[in-house]
This record gives structure tokens, sequence and C-alpha cells, in this order.
């Protein structure tokens, strides 16, 4: 295992890629560290990029651009065999879905990196028999996977990512297929595993786990929603608002002219949704549900709109209870004009 002082330091780090043809941006320019001997929890929304986050780390994906660093070395620059190497020895992932190999044995499910790392026979055996142990399983070593409990499949789990004693280990949503009972025994594991010279960060929706974390954070964490004063913008024909995988915080009302709702494709090309027209409201589903927005808003020619904070919306929209109506389509909000 690396030093007692290995950190982890996520930098800028931006992941695009193309899902149905359009460009979605699932992490943008995000920023994390982690100190040695931590137990850090990544929190979200489904959808938020935590995976996506992991995978990075894991060496699993590319990003598209920034930097991660463990201790010395910087991860997004490895290829080839150096990135093989990080994989095997510097990180071990705990999988939501444990994927194990259900012709092996518990035992065997550890002892497979080792003897694929090259580790002898012999002494991979005798490692995985202890990583077994270690995970309260010795009396369930030579069980097959159907025949193991969620909770113990995940132990196996856990054991298989502590093969190489690597310095960092990742868990994705680790608790998401246990019952209340199961999630006891996998918690006091994963508390256990952080230590000098190993960093722990788990990835998960499920509160249970806050209590075993040094640090929580929230990927592509929101603002609550408060009151702010209704910001008037003026746009110039063409002129963009806001652009696709945008973070966004505000709900626009046009007040004159028109805006031309717009997808970036991956292939570099453009698709109309939709023009909103004066009257009408455009872009809530971002501020309103935390994500990143999923069109570009621009002005078909020139245009005046107000954007709305999610409670002053809110405000308006249950006084006037509308009816619900595609995007686009005109439906005055009263005292918006």
């Amino acid at each position: 295992m690396g030093s007692d002082g290995i950190g982890l330091a996520v930098r800028d780090l931006t992941v695009e890629f193309s899902s149905g043809g359009y460009r979605v941006r699932p992490l943008d320019h995000l920023d994390l560290s982690a100190a040695s001997g931590e137990r850090v929890l990544l929190v979200g929304a489904s959808g938020s990029g935590k995976t996506t986050l992991l995978s990075c780390m894991a060496g699993i994906l590319t990003p598209t651009s920034g930097s991660i660093r463990l201790g010395d070395l910087e991860v997004t620059g490895l290829r080839d065999t150096a990135l093989t190497e990080y994989r095997r020895h510097r990180v071990g992932v705990v999988f939501q879905a444990f994927n194990l190999i259900p012709s092996l044995s518990a035992v065997e499910n550890v002892q497979a990196p080792l003897r694929l790392s090259g580790v002898g026979r012999k002494a991979a055996r005798a490692r995985a028999e202890a990583l077994i142990e270690r995970v309260g399983l010795a009396d369930r070593a030579r069980h097959r996977p159907q025949h193991l409990s969620g909770g113990e499949q995940q132990r196996v789990a856990i054991a298989r990512a502590l093969a190489h004693d690597p310095p960092l280990i990742l868990a994705d949503e680790p608790t998401a297929h246990l019952d209340y009972i199961q999630v006891e025994s996998v918690l006091e594991l994963l508390r256990e595993l952080a230590g000098p010279g190993r960093i722990v960060l788990v990835a998960t929706h499920d509160e249970r786990l806050i209590p075993l974390a040094d640090r929580v954070l929230e990927v592509n964490r929101r603002a609550a929603p408060v009151s702010r004063p209704p910001e008037p913008v003026v746009l110039l024909p063409g002129e963009v608002l806001f652009r696709q995988g945008d973070p966004g915080d505000l709900i626009y009302e046009v007040d004159e002219g028109e805006i031309e709702i717009v997808r970036e494709r991956a292939d570099g090309g453009i698709e109309r949704v939709t023009v909103v027209l004066a009257g009408a409201y455009f872009g809530e589903l971002a501020p309103l549900l935390g994500l990143r927005r999923s069109a570009t808003a621009r002005a078909v020619g020139p245009a005046r709109v107000t954007g709305l904070s999610v409670v002053d919306f809110r405000a308006r929209t249950s006084r006037s209870a509308p009816e619900p109506r595609p995007i686009g389509a005109p439906a005055p909000i009263p005292g918006g004009r």
C-alpha cells in the first residue's frame, strides 16, 4: 500500500459524451479532494454524476478534461500497461451489483484478480482466504454466489476489492440491494477499511451510510431555493441565454420576441425542439429538479425575457394553477409582465 501521506485530488473534471445522439455532460469542472485515512461519502440525485466520477477515478472512463491525482500519480495521463497496473494495484472497486463470477466460490472470486495479475496459486489462495476471513465469511468460503445472501455477496465483493491492498477503495451504491439486516455488516466493514495510507469513497443515496463518513460531499450540489428579484434580460438576434449542459437556477418568461430551444447533437448538428412565444415560460426542469440544462435557449430575433427564482415561480404558478401544457404554448403568468 502507498505511503501514509497519500491523497486524492480531482481538479476541474469534466465528462461529456453522447447519449441517444445528444451531448451529455454529467460532470462539469468538478473539484474534490480526500486525505489519507478518510472515509468520504458522495451523495447526489440519480443522474448527478456519482457513478461517472467513480468510473473516472477507477480508470474505467477517461474524462473529457481535468485532472485526477492519487498521491504522485496522474491517473488521467495513464495509458496501456500503466493504466492496467493502476487498476490492478492502486484502486479497488466495489460494484453495486456485486459482479461476482457465478461459477466460482467466494474464495475463488477473491483469488481471481490475484491470479490474473500473476500471483502464484498458493500465495493467491492464502491471500484470498485471509481476506474472506477478514470480512467474516470463513465458514462460507466454498459457497458459490447463488448460495450467498446479498449481504454476503457484497462482503465477498469488498474482499475482492482488497485483493492487492490498494490505497483507494471506491464503492458504488454498496447497500442498494440489501435489506436493513444485511446492511449492518456491510456498513461495519466499510467503516473499518479506511486507515493510514488508504482512502475510501462511497457513492450513495442511502442516508444510513452518513454516520460512517468523515466527510459528506454532494455531487453537482445546488443551493436551496431562495427568493430573489426578477432578472430582466435583453437578447440580440441569435444570442444564447443558456447552453445545453449548463447548471440552471432560473426559470424564464418571454416578455417580448421569441426564444428558440435547440439541442446540440453529438455529431455537431443542431436540432430544434420548439419556439417559445411571448407570455410562455421555459427552462423550468433544471432548477426545479436540480438537473443541468437539457437544451440551449437562444433568441430568434430581438427578445426580452425575465428570469424567476424557483420560489417566485412556484408562488406565481400556484396562484394561477395553470393546466399542464407543452413548452412554448402561450400561457401568461399573472403578474409576470
